[in-house]
């Protein structure tokens, strides 16, 4: 009979066992707060131990569920058994949840909402870059809503992002349906806009009112005509022996591109007649923006016997703002004759001005009719300063070099000339 007592004794004890486990007191432990209701239910089973003796000692086949076995195969695939819904398998043993009736919510991260199949859900994700908001990211269109532009390599280039509906991607291109006008349209070589042609005041004069007015209108903004005389060289050339003076000057008249050009040139000694003296009458054209090609005649008074010849020639401001004038000339005689001048003036001050000049006058033949030898027959080297009282008025003072060479030298010693002379200037550069 003992022994007996002893066996019932030690299975009531084992039977009692699991539900003393499951009904430990977790309120010591961070986060676990047992609700008040629920201690009073956890005592009774205990005051009551010897009547429930009987039914307590049939769970007997319950052993499995004290070995530690079951437990840690079960809390292995607690994540994705704990979270369906449906029986387990037949003849597995039922083990009771040990935390069931605690209050977890106090537990850090505890915050799972139930039966959610996304392991993020009920996280607060809001500190992590780019998750402003948004859904179980499992679930279709959990993007939606997720502000992209701040995830690493999810700039508004990526285009990955593109065609995504509700993101904050910035100004996208037209992908995203924006217009492409304006400033948005692509490089291209377009016609412009035509100009338009509804005016008010069609409204109320005539036709040929108001074309007359448009060609008043074009010919006052861009369209009129200028005229200038301008006089480069008026000086008096002071040099051992005999003085001499020179003059060089030209006028124009016309638009932007198409002028008639009148060009003089000569040189003498005081009381002595002239000694060269020309006139040019040319068509300028504008070829560019700095350049006109010039075609006409020129005619010699001095020396003589006089010469006509046909000329054709350019003008440019080469870069670096030199003045660059060149000709050829063709005589009545057939004498081929060419000319290269440039100047540069350079600005001391607003109004002083030293300009270095230089000339140069060829010949493809000898013509001793008029002292003019082959090759390079003259050159002028001068440097003159002046100052602008006025634009328009600018008196100035220099030096000039002048030489023959060749035959020319040789013509010019059998009249009793040097080939070359130095002279001190002094003159006015006008314009008018």
């Amino acid at each position: 009979m003992q022994p007996k007592l002893l066996l019932i004794a030690g299975g009531a004890a084992l039977g009692l066992a699991t539900p003393a486990a499951a009904q430990m007191d977790h309120s010591n432990m961070p986060g676990m707060k047992m609700p008040a209701p629920k201690a009073p239910a956890v005592k009774k089973p205990v005051a009551k131990k010897a009547a429930a003796a009987k039914p307590v000692a049939r769970k007997a086949p319950a052993k499995p569920a004290a070995r530690s076995t079951p437990r840690t195969r079960v809390g292995s695939a607690a994540k994705p058994a704990a979270s369906r819904s449906a029986k387990p398998p037949v003849g597995e043993p039922v083990v009771a949840d040990p935390h069931a009736g605690h209050d977890m919510s106090a537990m850090p991260g505890m915050n799972m909402p139930e039966a959610n199949p996304n392991p993020s859900a009920g996280h607060d994700m809001s500190a992590m870059p780019g998750a402003a908001g948004g859904t179980n990211p499992a679930e279709p269109g959990a993007m939606q809503g997720m502000d992209h532009g701040s995830m690493p390599g999810m700039g508004q280039g990526s285009g990955a992002m593109q065609g995504m509906s509700g993101h904050d991607m910035g100004s996208m291109p037209s992908a995203t349906g924006a217009a492409m006008v304006g400033t948005n349209l692509p490089a291209g070589n377009a016609p412009p806009p035509p100009i338009p042609t509804d005016r008010a005041a069609d409204q109320v004069y005539t036709a040929a009112t108001m074309a007359h007015s448009q060609q008043h209108l074009q010919s006052m903004h861009g369209g009129q005509n200028f005229s200038q005389v301008i006089f480069n060289l008026a000086e008096v050339q002071i040099r051992d022996g005999r003085d001499g003076y020179r003059w060089d000057g030209s006028a124009w008249f016309g638009g932007d591109i198409n002028r008639l050009v009148l060009k003089t040139e000569g040189e003498g000694s005081i009381g002595r007649s002239l000694e060269a003296a020309e006139v040019q009458a040319l068509y300028s054209r504008a070829v560019g923006p700095y350049t006109d090609i010039q075609l006409g005649v020129r005619y010699d008074f001095k020396p003589n016997p006089s010469r006509v010849y046909a000329s054709v020639g350019f003008e440019t401001l080469a870069p670096g703002f030199f003045d660059v004038e060149g000709a050829l000339f063709l005589s009545n005689k057939g004498d081929l004759l060419g000319r290269l001048e440039g100047y540069y003036d350079q600005r001391i001050t607003q109004r002083l001005i030293l300009q270095p000049r230089v000339e140069f006058n060829l010949a493809a033949q000898d013509v001793p009719e008029i002292g003019i030898g082959s090759g390079l027959s003259t050159a002028e080297l001068g440097l003159r300063l002046r100052y602008e009282i006025r634009r328009e008025f600018a008196p100035y003072v220099g030096i000039s070099y002048d030489r023959r060479f060749g035959d020319t030298a040789r013509f010019a010693r059998a009249e009793g000339e040097g080939a070359g002379s130095t002279s001190f200037v002094v003159g006015i550069r006008t314009w008018f």
